[in-house]
């Protein structure tokens, strides 16, 4: 939050003075840093390679991989890959998340698991198919596993989630590339499960897999055969029959969709197609519940339930850049979900709201969770640009503000029982998190009730803000494994991840010998930063945070060459195409909501884009010095449709011009000098 410090923080004396906007200059502290970023980056191997709509693996070796897609009533996380002899591995993970088990807990979404026997059987002239040599696999939006049945017949499948429909659509193209006819006879698939009653909110639920073709074929020499199969569980008087072809279809035009909004073009094609997949896996985990659309994170666990770190914090203020209707629809309902559990006694809200709406979890107490919600709340309010739903969401930012002040110590910090961490790792009884978390509420919702004509509490929250911030300093500031940084609780002598959150909310004071801190031996790591200094933990949300204040606090070259390395990694390595929630928990699941943190680390990151009004934005894009252009195209936020572009001036090349095309409004060209963040008003 640049602007933060720049328009509010410039009344406090003690962090104004290290913030002086300078052009990038390499820092010293980088001859702290024992691990070579460049020879790093330079000497990862890449399993996958871009292609023009997404990755491809061209099968040289054996490997096995998973990756999770998701529509509004079904998510599939697919097991893939190759085995000691090469033949295709595959199993079909999946989970209907309206189909509540008991008990119906976080984690009681009926799943499934269809493993590669339950597919089609194919023989050809009279001899059965034994097995598939996998030989390539491409990520598009799709999974689509290219394999050889005999010399010259293959046979492609197509897997992907109905974005609407309880089903797992797979199209197998089984096609004839030998010089003579190939006679294929398909057996029928017809697996029919049904579920104990006794286990299931809604009864019995039907699983089935079931194909659209079987019996005898001739292939001429370049023909194709095409069989669709569904894997689909339904409850009692649900609709079972569903057009795959055409469900395959509507899942390739959802995802050519979200292509058309948040447009980043930069040099760099790996950051360019890593953020279109992480737009992709953002949007897509969104589930039609009878509590209304929910966003999940997925995991094989999270469905049908919302949290106040996932959805209020991480992704939610994302949506509205991002424009899709879903994304805002289910960000509202969140908020709503939230704001039911208001009360006089002061309660703490719950930190999660599960089972379609109709339970709750706090197993880990109050985890900073009101100043997730309204930090979240408030930058949502403000880029969703819709007046009437901001009134409609400040009682439940307001109520989260206040609750947090009730938290207050006799030094002035914010007390909670634990952090978005649950106690998986030490958080003391006063933690950076929930107080940098307080901070941001603060500074967004001063925006939104000025922007509203409530000045007299915007100018409250503003003093509130600078307060805390100077208490933050003394409580949290302090030496740790060597470095005058901040201690994540008073007594924690550990380095921690979250020593990154001042840099993301806008606080300099430690600038150099906290970066010097993340990108030390201690915490960084091939993975990304460390959970903690000595332990082999890592969550890609913390190292997303990380990123985005790296480039907050304008170590742009910095931050980019680290960035660009996760992003290779992550994009082209070997667990691939998104962002990861954690290891060794979990098997690094693609979460939802990583993406969108992976994404904001781009929009208000890399560009530096801070809300601050209905239709005004403060913005930073600090270009690397590699780089001599950069857009982002069809952002929708503040109920506009613009594109953002900065580029190096040709003679000076420590000036820039910022280029603002917004729908039925005439071009802005600014001059800028690369230094303070300037305000937009569209």
């Amino acid at each position: 939050m640049k602007s933060s410090v720049y328009a509010i923080l410039a009344m406090l004396p003690i962090i104004t003075a290290c913030n002086t906007k300078q052009a990038h200059v390499e820092p010293e502290f980088k001859t702290q840093v024992k691990t070579d970023i460049n020879s790093l980056a330079d000497t990862l191997e890449n399993r996958w390679q871009q292609t023009e709509q997404g990755i491809t693996w061209r099968v040289n070796d054996i490997h096995e991989d998973h990756i999770e897609m998701s529509g509004e009533q079904v998510s599939a996380i697919i097991y893939y890959g190759n085995d000691d002899t090469g033949r295709l591995t595959l199993k079909r993970k999946i989970v209907w998340p309206m189909l509540r088990t008991i008990p119906n807990d976080t984690h009681a979404s009926f799943i499934h698991d269809f493993d590669l026997s339950i597919t089609p059987t194919i023989s050809l002239n009279g001899q059965e198919v034994e097995h598939e040599l996998l030989r390539q696999v491409d990520i598009d939006g799709t999974l689509t596993l290219h394999s050889n049945l005999k010399s010259g017949v293959t046979v492609t499948r197509t897997i992907a989630p109905s974005p609407t429909k309880p089903l797992l659509i797979e199209q197998l193209t089984i096609k004839n590339l030998s010089k003579s006819s190939v006679n294929v006879k398909l057996g029928p698939l017809a697996y029919l499960h049904y579920t104990p009653a006794e286990q299931g909110v809604y009864g019995s639920y039907k699983v089935q897999a079931t194909s659209d073709k079987s019996g005898k074929y001739t292939l001429a020499s370049g023909d194709t055969l095409i069989v669709n199969v569904d894997y689909k569980a339904t409850k009692t008087g649900q609709i079972a029959s569903f057009d795959s072809g055409q469900e395959l279809l509507a899942r390739k035009a959802y995802v050519e969709g979200l292509k058309r909004n948040l447009q980043l073009v930069t040099p760099d094609p790996v950051i360019n197609q890593m953020f279109e997949f992480a737009k992709l896996r953002s949007a897509e985990s969104i589930f039609k519940t009878k509590g209304g659309l929910m966003h999940g994170p997925g995991g094989g666990r999270y469905y049908a339930a919302i949290w106040a770190n996932d959805q209020a914090e991480y992704i939610n203020p994302f949506f509205p850049f991002l424009g899709n209707k879903n994304g805002n629809e289910s960000a509202i309902n969140s908020f709503y979900h939230f704001a039911r559990f208001m009360n006089d006694e002061w309660k703490y809200i719950p930190s999660s709201i599960i089972a379609e709406g109709t339970d709750i979890w706090d197993g880990a107490g109050d985890r900073g969770d009101c100043a997730m919600i309204a930090y979240g709340a408030s930058r949502f309010a403000l880029a969703y640009g819709d007046k009437q739903k901001a009134t409609e969401l400040l009682p439940l930012i307001n109520w989260c503000i206040e609750y947090s002040f009730k938290q207050e110590t006799s030094e002035g910090v914010i007390a909670s029982d634990s952090d978005e961490l649950e106690g998986r790792f030490p958080a003391g009884d006063v933690n950076l998190s929930t107080n940098m978390l307080t901070y941001g509420s603060l500074i967004s919702a001063s925006y939104l009730h000025r922007e509203l004509g409530d000045v007299a509490t915007a100018e409250r929250y503003q003093n509130k803000a600078i307060v805390l911030a100077k208490n933050i300093e003394k409580y949290f500031g302090g030496n740790v494994q060597g470095y005058d940084t901040y201690q994540y609780y008073q007594g924690n002598d550990k380095l921690r991840a979250w020593i990154a959150l001042p840099f993301t909310f806008g606080l300099f004071e430690r600038k150099e010998q906290t970066l010097a801190a993340l990108l030390s031996e201690h915490l960084w790591s091939e993975d990304g930063i460390y959970s903690e200094a000595g332990n082999k933990t890592f969550w890609d949300r913390a190292t997303l945070y990380a990123f985005r204040g790296i480039f907050n606090a304008q170590e742009t070259d910095t931050a980019i060459r680290y960035f660009k390395y996760y992003s290779r990694k992550r994009l082209l390595g070997e667990h691939v195409p998104y962002a990861v929630e954690a290891w060794p928990e979990g098997d690094q699941r693609h979460l939802s909501a990583e993406s969108a943190l992976y994404a904001r680390t781009i929009t208000e990151g890399l560009f530096g884009i801070e809300p601050v009004a209905f239709n005004a934005f403060y913005i930073a894009p600090y270009l690397p010095s590699s780089w001599d252009r950069m857009c982002l195209n069809h952002i929708r936020a503040f109920s506009n449709d613009f594109n953002v572009c900065v580029q190096r001036d040709s003679v000076n090349s420590t000036q820039y011009e910022i280029i603002i095309n917004a729908n039925n409004t005439a071009e802005q060209r600014l001059a800028w000098d690369g230094k303070n963040p300037i305000k937009i008003t569209l």
